[in-house]
């Protein structure tokens, strides 16, 4: 093992994106010039030693104690850093991401502000906030023993396997029954996860400091299925209903998966331990929504200066 530092930062990126690559290289020239050590994979340690401006001592971070590293960097979009926090996660080390994809929720800062991320980063000016996760267990039967188990950052997804078909589920709350649905599937949702794929369901959008989860039906076919949110001590329940001809699939954060078989039962709750995201700005969340989802603020209509409120035209729109 190579000898530690007494400052210790873990980059993560996507290797097979130039960008990235181009983006990595050039924070790890700065930070070691900084005389703070680099760690990474060993796959991303050989795209990246060829784009330094120097010799720079790489370490691979995989065997070092958790404890040394002070902070992961990770240079991608949402995705990768989904993909470094199952490293993150577990070892209670903060993330900061770089956005190289394309929303982006995760990230922190765009690549044109690379220089002051290194000197935020020597000068330890940055603060660390925490994201609720999710823990989800798969069982056989009702009190059954765990046959599958794993967490999530952003939502749990129970889907169907089959396009023509939906599935059958009944869905509980802390034990008791809420309601039969045939449908698409089930979200369990974080607040970091509902302007994910919630968001694309219908769901709504929450703010990442509330402490509570989301559950949102895909596509049901029944007369209530809208929306849930629940206190953050629920346990959500679903069954997969015996008696039908399809079968589904269990998905956290769209990397981990199993199969779900007719009667299996997956419980949902609250994760044990929370994700850490390393923030350097404290703007208010309305700012980040805004920005990232492009918002129209303005909308089509404005005040004019006697204060009354009209419609903009479209360009395409004739004058009256």
């Amino acid at each position: 093992m190579a000898p530690v530092t007494s400052r210790n930062i873990a980059i993560a990126l996507h290797v097979n994106r130039p960008d990235a690559v181009a983006a990595a290289g050039e924070f790890v020239d700065a930070l070691s010039a900084r005389g703070i050590t680099c760690y990474l994979r060993p796959d991303a340690i050989e795209v990246i030693r060829p784009r330094l401006s120097r010799a720079v001592d790489l370490h691979p971070y995989d065997p070092v104690d958790p404890g040394v590293i002070e902070l992961v960097v990770v240079f991608g979009g949402d995705g990768t850093i989904l993909r470094a926090a199952e490293w993150a996660l577990p070892a209670q080390v903060p993330i900061l991401g770089v956005n190289l994809g394309h929303v982006g929720f995760l990230a922190e800062l765009e690549p044109s502000r690379l220089d002051e991320l290194v000197e935020r980063i020597v000068n330890r000016d940055y603060q660390v906030e925490e994201r609720l996760c999710l823990e989800v267990t798969l069982r056989d039967e009702p009190g059954g023993v765990a046959r599958w188990s794993s967490y999530a950052i952003n939502e749990v997804s129970l889907e169907k396997a089959a396009r023509e078909r939906m599935v059958e589920v009944l869905v509980e709350i802390d034990g008791k029954a809420l309601q039969r649905w045939g449908t698409d599937g089930v979200l369990v949702s974080t607040p970091t996860g509902s302007t994910a794929y919630a968001f694309s369901a219908q769901g709504p959008v929450m703010w990442p400091d509330l402490d509570a989860l989301l559950v949102v039906p895909l596509l049901a076919h029944a007369l209530f299925a809208r929306p849930l949110v629940l206190s953050p001590t629920a346990v959500v329940t679903i069954t997969m209903l015996r008696g039908q001809a399809t079968t589904g699939v269990l998905w956290c954060d769209g990397r981990r998966s199993t199969d779900v078989g007719q009667g299996d039962v997956i419980e949902v709750r609250r994760l044990g331990r929370n994700l850490k995201l390393a923030r350097l700005d404290s703007a208010p969340f309305v700012e980040r929504l805004v920005r990232k989802f492009q918002l129209p603020v303005q909308g089509w209509r404005r005040i004019d200066a006697g204060r009354e409120i009209q419609a903009i035209k479209s360009e395409r729109e004739p004058e009256l």
